[in-house]
């Protein structure tokens, strides 16, 4: 009998490890990406860090896998790799649905939430009254607030609300609040149809609108949304980013958002440059916005899906995942500025076993590194340098055939994902595309990161200037990894290193 327990023993061990050492049992849940457990979830909202917690809110409808009715979802992280889902934070109620918004630290208790010298943090966000929408009203979606006194925990709704009514206008949302200290006032960048109006307040209750912009710039192939508007460092001058998601229009079709450089005075937002500028060139980047109250640094999630598609991807029981949280920045390229943007240190947490090739020699047949770089391997980070720009291309690939190809084309000078044959991609006709980015960057080194998850890749070039986040649906897990060149080519260096998971 001691030798069958034994046996058995040993036998309950290897499943475990065969078990733990395998990605999640769901066939595209990411291992180091969020996604909700279950049900729908589309854009960030709230994003604030308080008192040593990253918090995360976002839009949920907890009762089916396609958008409905909007909540407000929450998260929570120490470092913004391991999270911890919560309670939903916002409900409907006899106002509406709730839409996007932000969360702010009202350090100065400006709003008068605050009690015994409790700090509140205060949710400034959309309500859609769909009652009025069906009446065909103009003013179904106006601006409310709610307040916590617990750190998040728990909210209450501010009995005024709403607090900024609509105008007039169809699309009037997605309010991004922030603190402008030279005139001592809260600062509201909302999405108002086509372009963005500024509103302040110097309580988050009672709002003057300030000025619009946009409604001659940038893209207009759809509405405008989820905008963002904070201050960037560049030799120690502040240059203001305004972020404006836009819906379809987007540079490879569908969703994706625009941003510009600018002088913000507490008023007006006036650009450098008038071009029409794309923070994510993949597909499936979209209504990113930043965190609050986090000191220097300034760190945008944005939500991975494209609204050609959200609601028709192959998951099961769930919808929806986020970017890693990235880190922004401004770097000149070729005499202009431009905003950048890098996967945070933190990810780092996760780094396994690292494996580097040098002086690897490339010609147009696929050489298959899988081996070489420590076997097969589902989440990773890949870094490459070439001495000068050159055709390179990446395949990933399993055993049923599947191929997702990401590389740069010397002659056309752009960046690519081509997902054409990853897979299942008949569940919508605008999934399956070659998604491209131009170069930016002058220099003769050509640098390329990759962040692989089980069903996404984010690529990061020349320190962030390129950047495309793509997902895709494969038959099997893409376990091989291959490398070619249209010309003779020698990589320097290529170095892989498998990511653990980071699921609760």
């Amino acid at each position: 009998m001691m030798y069958k327990r034994i046996v058995t023993t040993i036998a309950l061990f290897a499943l475990t490890y065969a078990a733990s050492a395998q990605p999640s049992r769901e066939p595209y849940r990411e291992q180091f990406h969020f996604s909700p457990k279950a049900h729908w979830m589309n854009d960030p909202n709230g994003m604030v860090y308080y008192q040593g917690t990253y918090h995360l809110f976002f839009q949920y409808y907890p009762n089916g896998t396609t958008w409905g009715p909007m909540h407000w979802g929450h998260t929570t992280s120490k470092d913004m790799v391991h999270w911890q889902e919560q309670p939903i934070a916002l409900y409907p109620d006899s106002l509406g649905l709730i839409f996007s918004g932000s969360v702010v630290v009202d350090t100065d208790n400006t709003s008068g939430f605050g009690k015994n010298g409790q700090v509140p943090l205060v949710a400034i966000f959309t309500q859609h009254n769909q009652t009025l929408e069906k009446a065909k009203s103009d003013k179904f979606q106006y601006q409310s607030i709610a307040y916590s006194l617990d750190a998040g925990k728990t909210w209450t709704k501010y009995a005024g609300n709403p607090v900024l009514p609509n105008p007039g206008i169809v699309d009037f949302r997605d309010p991004k609040v922030r603190w402008f200290a030279p005139t001592k006032r809260w600062i509201m960048t909302l999405a108002t149809k086509d372009r963005i109006t500024f509103y302040s307040s110097s309580n988050l209750k009672n709002w003057t609108k300030e000025s619009e912009f946009g409604e001659t710039l940038g893209a207009h192939g759809g509405v405008w949304e989820c905008p963002d508007l904070f201050p960037l460092n560049h030799n120690g001058k502040t240059v203001w980013t305004l972020l404006s998601s836009i819906n379809p229009g987007g540079p490879n079709g569908g969703s994706a958002t625009q941003y510009f450089l600018g002088d913000f005075d507490g008023h007006t937002f006036k650009p450098l440059t008038t071009k029409t500028r794309w923070m994510d060139y993949g597909p499936d980047n979209y209504a990113g916005v930043t965190f609050a109250n986090t000191g220097n640094r300034t760190i945008l999630m944005g939500w991975m899906s494209n609204w050609d598609y959200a609601n028709a991807v192959p998951t099961e029981g769930w919808r929806s995942t986020m970017t890693v949280p990235r880190e922004l920045g401004l770097q000149m390229a070729d005499n202009e500025l431009y905003l950048t943007s890098v996967p945070v240190k933190e990810l780092s947490s996760l780094n396994g076993k690292t494996a580097t090739l040098t002086n690897l020699k490339l010609t147009d047949k696929p050489q298959d590194l899988t081996a070489r770089l420590g076997g097969k391997a589902t989440t990773y980070t890949l870094t490459m340098t070439a001495p000068a720009p050159a055709d390179v291309e990446l395949i990933l690939s399993n055993s049923a055939g599947n191929e997702l190809l990401i590389g740069y084309d010397k002659a056309s000078n752009v960046y690519y994902i081509d997902r054409r044959k990853s897979g299942n991609v008949s569940f919508e006709k605008s999934f399956a595309r070659r998604s491209t980015a131009p170069r930016l960057s002058t220099s003769k080194t050509l640098s390329l990161s990759l962040l692989v998850d089980v069903a996404s890749v984010e690529l990061i070039a020349d320190d962030g200037l390129g950047v495309m986040t793509g997902i895709f649906f494969p038959e099997e897990v893409m376990t091989k990894l291959s490398i070619r060149s249209s010309s003779a080519l020698v990589i320097p260096k290529l170095s892989c290193t498998q990511l653990r998971p980071a699921l609760p």
